[in-house]
């Protein structure tokens, strides 16, 4: 302490010193009571002032605690703000080419109790919003509760606009939307999602199925980007397959049409397409026609293409072989009906001369000699009669005769008496080719070791080499002529169906199919066409599955051919000719 300081307090003591001394015994009593009185009220006033502050803040804490353990509020017309960003993966080709994808968006809500005049805000909204639901709206705006959505997925400049209008009581919200860069190109195999971004068909739906949906409805998806899905399909083949498809509507004035190209020694799918279909970024612009898959969620009669099955059958049990002659001179008439031939020859017929003229009496005495039994515990084992399993949720389920008799042996022996989808007979016809063994088609990459592990073998290495040369034979010289393609060397059978209509069967309505494969020298690939109703300039049933179906396979392999590696042989002993211009 400083000298001067020292003074200063000297003088303060001496100063209360002597004012004290004048004071009598009461009066320095009175004093010091006023200044104990004083001092508690301070004290108090203070306590007062620290109880009240503790409160306050105990107040609020605890409310931000109850904040932070409480659930978010959910209304049915809006989702949580984590699920409003949950991200889906990518799905790609088995190229690496985007199929789907997830981009970022906005959406418009309004509060509606913060809304004075909503006539006022439909008169600005449908200057931008053409389309705008005027009496939908105005019931959510006059609904006086505290969130509505007015509308999905804007697009940016929607959102600049509304923005620009200055709407009070109105808001964005930011989502993500699904986006398809190629359209229709692959939509019944990836499928699409509904407007909360969750998959409603095709890969997109089966990826939700595979766990998707569950880490998404408890947040764990939220804004996180995941691995993307890679498909087994090839885009380039896809594209393909699914412009062939679509064209062929047109050509042939089908009412519907389909193809397939498959892996015959891993059962991938490389490219599958149905028509019509529909663009999975507007799902609902064509209607519903679109939506269904024809290839796995449809079953039809697959009339002739079924008799690859019969022969091999025949020639799997020893029944047959292909230096047989079976007697076609005459029909068979059996439970009411007669089986005859479309082209009848009237003569005996070898097993090859069977296959390329597509005779029904030749097959149903194949089948005849095979037995009831037999012939439908053989095609149960190639997967005809049962459901297909697939990764697609779209899979229709067969329809057979509830007990199979001798007429039903003879009919299904050629196609007629049992429906199966189109893919699944492209799958039974892969094993065919392939030495026998079945592999359940797959969506999905898989390599020829991991399809080993899960193939089957269905019939002899020996009955399959067979049947590559029915192929061949009727490739060359019969009904598949038409799909022949120079180089390719494409073999397979055709089918001409009479569909069912009112219970009985319609000749002026066909389901034509071609059951296909190449090169037949070592088979790597099965293709399956078919073309529902397809009619001639005169509008009857008179078009057949070589002037329709097989055609289609045709296109499909002179132009995808090279793209999957197979590689083009010419001349009689297999080389390529040189030639010179």
């Amino acid at each position: 302490m400083s000298f001067l300081s020292r003074v200063m307090v000297l003088k303060s003591r001496a100063h209360f010193s002597a004012g004290g001394r004048g004071l009598s015994s009461e009066q320095t009593a009175s004093f010091e009571g006023t200044r104990k009185r004083k001092s508690a009220q301070a004290k108090n006033r203070v306590g007062l002032l620290i109880a009240g502050f503790t409160v306050f803040y105990c107040v609020i804490g605890g409310r931000l605690t109850q904040y932070g353990i409480a659930q978010p509020e959910v209304t049915s017309s809006i989702l949580p703000a984590d699920r409003l960003l949950a991200s889906r993966p990518d799905i790609v080709d088995r190229n690496g080419e985007i199929l789907a994808t997830d981009i970022r968006t906005v959406s418009l809500f309004a509060e509606p109790h913060k809304i004075v005049d909503p006539d006022e805000v439909i008169e600005k909204l449908s200057t931008v919003l053409n389309d705008l639901d005027v009496k939908s709206t105005y019931s959510k705006l006059k609904s006086n509760s505290h969130f509505q959505w007015l509308r999905r997925q804007l697009t940016p400049k929607q959102q600049s606009q509304i923005l620009a209008l200055g709407i009070p009581g109105i808001g964005f919200r930011p989502e993500k939307r699904r986006f398809y860069p190629g359209g229709a190109t692959a939509a019944h195999i990836v499928g699409y999602v509904n407007i909360d971004n969750r998959g409603v068909s095709g890969m997109e739906r089966y990826i939700d199925s595979q766990g998707l949906a569950d880490l998404a409805s408890v947040g764990m998806t939220s804004d996180q980007p995941l691995e993307p899905v890679k498909l087994s399909i090839d885009l380039r083949v896809q594209a393909i397959v699914r412009d062939v498809v679509a064209s062929s509507i047109g050509k042939y004035h089908s009412i519907g049409a389909g193809a397939v190209v498959i892996d015959v020694h891993t059962g991938e799918i490389l490219g599958m397409a149905s028509a019509p279909d529909f663009d999975p970024n507007d799902p609902n612009a064509n209607g519903p026609e679109g939506w269904m898959n024809r290839m796995t969620n449809s079953t039809f009669e697959m009339g002739s293409t079924f008799k690859s099955f019969t022969l091999a059958m025949g020639l799997d049990h020893k029944k047959i072989s292909l230096n047989d002659m079976v007697d076609a001179r005459f029909p068979i008439r059996i439970g009411g009906f007669t089986i005859k031939d479309f082209h009848g020859k009237g003569r005996f017929l070898s097993i090859p001369e069977v296959f390329q003229f597509s005779s029904n009496i030749g097959t149903a005495k194949v089948a005849d000699a095979v037995g009831i039994a037999d012939h439908k515990a053989f095609l149960t084992k190639l997967g005809l009669l049962s459901r297909m399993n697939t990764e697609l949720p779209e899979v229709a389920m067969p329809s057979q005769p509830r007990e199979w008799k001798k007429i039903n042996s003879v009919t299904i022996s050629f196609g007629h008496g049992v429906s199966t989808t189109p893919l699944q007979t492209a799958v039974a016809g892969a094993a065919l080719v392939n030495g026998g063994v079945l592999h359940p088609p797959t969506f999905l990459p898989r390599t020829e070791e991991q399809a080993a592990e899960i193939a089957t073998q269905v019939m002899n290495p020996s009955t399959s080499k067979d049947m590559r040369y029915l192929f061949e034979w009727n490739g060359a010289k019969g009904s598949g002529r038409n799909a022949r393609v120079d180089g390719f060397d494409v073999g397979g059978k055709t089918g001409t169906a009479d569909k069912v209509v009112n219970g009985r069967y319609a000749h002026d309505k066909n389901f034509n199919a071609f059951l296909a494969a190449f090169p037949m020298s070592d088979p790597r690939y099965v293709v399956l066409s078919f073309s529902d109703e397809p009619k001639t300039d005169k509008g009857n049933g008179a078009a057949l599955a070589a002037t329709s179906a097989a055609p289609m396979v045709k296109e499909i392999i002179s132009r995808a051919a090279p793209i999957l590696g197979v590689k083009p042989k010419f001349g009689n002993d297999g080389s390529a000719l040189l030639v010179s211009y």
